[in-house]
Formats: C-alpha cells, structure tokens, sequence
C-alpha cells in the first residue's frame, strides 16, 4: 500500500452555468499502486482547457462525460515515481491524461515521454501540447491557407488562437486577431506579430473587421462561438473556409447554446464550415510536433503560460478560462511538486 497522499478533485454534481466549487469534492486519499502495464506518475503541472466544461455535461460528445465521484479528467505533465512497464523508467518525464490529483496511476502507452531540457514543462501543455496540435492541424488541415489570404482567429490571445495566428503568418497571410482588453491586443500585434486586433469588449467587432479585412475574410478560425461567429459569417469572401475549433463563450449558457444565424453566407460565397477534434489526428501527432518544435527552436513562434500555483486553486482558476482572464495557456503548478 503506498504512503503517499493524493489530493484530489472529484465531479460530484453537472454544473448549470458557470462551473463552481460546489461542483467538485475535494479529497485526500493513499496514491494507487502501478498495475502490469502502469506508471504511477507525480503531478507537476495540470492543463486547463475550455473543452472541460463540456467533459462535465451528461450526454453524447467525443468523448464519455466525466462520470460523478470519478477524479475531474485533465491532461497533465508529471515525473514517473513507480512503473510497471518496461517503457518507462522511474525519473521520466511524461504528458498524458492525469486528472486533477497529485498522482495518478495511467497506463504506460497513454504517457508520453518528453525532454525536459529542452522547453519549460508547462509548454508541452501548450505550444507543444494539444493546444499546439489543435492550432496546427485545425489551421493547415481545415483551414489551408493560402500566402496572402486574410486569416482571422478569435480568442486570439488563448492557447490556441495565439498559435493559429503565428502559424497563418509563417505561411504567409495576414492575421487578424480578436481578442478581449487591450493589453491582449497589444501583445498579439506587437510579440506574436499579428497585422492587426481587434478588442470585442471595447470595440465593434464588425467596425474592426470591416476596416481590417476589406476584401471579406477567406480564412476564419473560431473558439468562441456567438455573435462573434455570426459577425464574422456574414462577412465572408467567396470560398472562405471556416473552422469550428470552440466555442467557449457558450459552454456556460444556462439555456440552449446559440447556433450560428448567418450560416446562409455559406451559400451565398459557396464557402465551407467544419468542425474538427484534436484527438482524430493521433496517427499525426509526431508531425505536427516536429512542426511546432522546429519552429519554437527558430523563434518563429513564441508561446506564454499563465501559471496559477496550487492544486487546491481549481475551480477559481478554471473560471479564469471562461471569463477571459487567463493570458495565454492557463497552467496549475501543483503546491509542493519537486521542481
């Protein structure tokens, strides 16, 4: 039986807008032991994405709901304490899916090693992490922008949209980015070198896009859903393409999501809307890493963590998320991790 004490946020009831730590029980309980095929990892930081609030809500999705009692799922990098498969040695360091704990005990072909020497660890939870991934394969594979095409993205300051965005410029478009406040304009124009921002919660959207995208918008990726969405629709050039990565300014509605209204520009601009999951471009994953990897290494892209400390933060951090307060890839370090 292990010694070691694992804390522990649990779902205990489907939260009915924004998420609320009522929502969760948290609980300290022995670590588990690594069975045939295991590794029994520490938890060093914990991943924090807007997909969780849909993890929460019972019914069809791409992946099961979190169950309630069962340990709130989230992606996490770690060091491996204990293995029980020759994979992995005790000392490694390994991204997978931990859940919100101390430690969790995670089947060995789940992990993946990576080299702490060569970025900060909260990176491979962003950039180098499914945000990184969700950015390149959704930007290249759906979106396929062409040199000189306008490229916008929305949530442009998040995780994902601040990698669309410098991505759209190394293959040669012009970005346009959205964004809430003006310090996340400023940084998205002036350090991810963005053509222009726009800021939805001083400025009209459609103004903004009018001005930056005269001739209608060819590529535009969208994480928030909305009225944002419904803007920018109705501002398509002919054969625009639309990728539906998000839409995070619906996931705590309290009523039925808004769908978007102005769908017939697709019609009208013979232009096409499409939905992707990160998770279906697994085989490709190596790729897009190799990608993202060489492309930080060269400084072509840069990436930013906000790194909340304290397990124990969880809920008031994960509604930093939803509220638009975090400032890039928003990150728990664990208290009393060994850095």
């Amino acid at each position: 039986m292990s010694t070691l004490q694992n804390r522990q946020f649990k779902l205990t009831s489907r939260p009915v807008g924004m998420v609320k730590r009522s929502d969760f029980e948290f609980v300290t309980t022995p670590a588990g032991e690594p069975g045939p095929g295991e590794a029994l990892v520490r938890v060093l930081y914990l991943s924090l994405d807007p997909a969780m609030r849909g993890w929460m809500n019972e019914g069809k999705s791409y992946v099961p709901p979190v169950g309630l009692g069962e340990v709130m799922r989230a992606g996490g990098v770690g060091r491996v304490v204990a293995s029980n498969d020759p994979s992995l040695a005790v000392g490694d360091t390994v991204v997978g899916g931990t859940g919100v704990q101390d430690y969790a005990v995670v089947k060995a072909k789940e992990l993946t090693k990576v080299d702490p020497r060569l970025a900060p660890l909260p990176r491979y939870l962003g950039a180098l992490g499914m945000p990184g991934l969700t950015a390149y394969f959704g930007l290249l594979d759906i979106g396929q922008p062409k040199e000189g095409e306008t490229v916008v993205v929305s949530a442009a300051a998040g995780a994902v949209g601040a990698v669309v965005g410098q991505i759209a410029k190394i293959k040669g478009g012009r970005v346009v980015g959205i964004a809430g406040g003006r310090d996340k304009c400023q940084y998205v124009v002036e350090d991810l070198g963005f053509d222009a921002a726009i800021d939805y919660k001083n400025e009209d959207v459609r103004a903004g896009l009018a001005r930056h995208c005269p001739k209608g918008i060819d590529v535009y990726f969208d994480n928030v859903g909305g009225e944002i969405l419904d803007i920018a629709l109705s501002m398509l050039a002919k054969r625009a393409r639309v990728v539906i990565c998000g839409a995070i300014s619906q996931y705590n509605n309290r009523e039925s999501i808004q769908g978007p209204r102005n769908y017939l520009s697709l019609l009208i601009n013979h232009a096409r809307m499409e939905g992707f999951v990160v998770f279906y471009y697994a085989a490709r994953y190596p790729e897009g890493m190799q990608a993202l990897a060489g492309w930080l290494s060269s400084g072509k892209l840069k990436a930013r963590e906000d790194i909340v400390e304290g397990l124990e933060t969880f809920p008031e951090t994960l509604q930093k998320l939803y509220r638009g307060e975090n400032f890039g890839k928003l990150v728990i370090k664990v208290s009393g991790a060994d850095l």
